[in-house]
């Protein structure tokens, strides 16, 4: 049985909008072996010991800075991913962009890449300013409808911004359904950064 060490957290300010309308290129997924559950309405999440966490599925969609190249989880085989799901048209999402950004600095020499899923902007031009104006290093899948979510075991798509960190093989090790800053987010990428593999 999935152990879970759950810290105290704030109550979820959860932003429920109505889901965009599908483009032509839409973003794909595939179902894992992650299931989430929620513990009681805590927005802090561990998933330890490794051997016990879940893999998601497959995400890939088009990228949102780069016209006509696809994005996918798939790209960063071997490495610890943190996907942050994002909107420009939320409030805490432009609280969050710069902490995320000096977390993905402060760890990509450990291996770490981050990987954002745009959802609900069905403006691309204004999703790219947001990504500009906030000096964001590290690519997005862009998915107005947010069919990349199918991916994500159960994970609320109401909750954004929610942040989802990945071990080495790609198994759900933390999530966090918040507004997160730099000290909440670094010590875990670390942790999961470092893990040996003998560990797993």
């Amino acid at each position: 049985m999935r152990k879970f060490l759950v810290s105290a957290a704030v109550a979820v300010s959860a932003v429920v909008l109505v889901s965009g309308c599908a483009t032509g290129k839409d973003a794909v997924s595939t179902g894992g072996t992650f299931d989430f559950v929620s513990p009681g309405g805590q927005t802090q999440i561990f998933y330890d010991p490794p051997s016990d966490r879940g893999t998601l599925g497959e995400l890939s969609g088009p990228d949102l800075m780069e016209e006509g190249k696809t994005t996918t989880l798939s790209d960063y085989e071997g490495q610890a991913v943190v996907l942050n799901v994002w909107g420009q048209w939320c409030g805490p999402c432009r609280g969050e962009a710069d902490d995320l950004e000096e977390v993905f600095e402060g760890t990509k020499d450990l291996g770490v890449q981050f990987l954002g899923i745009n959802v609900r902007d069905n403006a691309k031009d204004k999703a790219q300013d947001f990504v500009v104006d906030n000096k964001v290093t590290y690519p997005s899948i862009y998915d107005p409808p947010m069919r990349t979510l199918a991916a994500l075991g159960g994970i609320p798509t109401s909750v954004v911004p929610t942040t989802i960190v990945l071990d080495k093989q790609h198994r759900v090790a933390a999530v966090f359904l918040r507004e997160l800053l730099t000290e909440d987010l670094q010590p875990v990428v670390e942790r999961i950064a470092g893990e040996e593999s003998e560990q797993q």
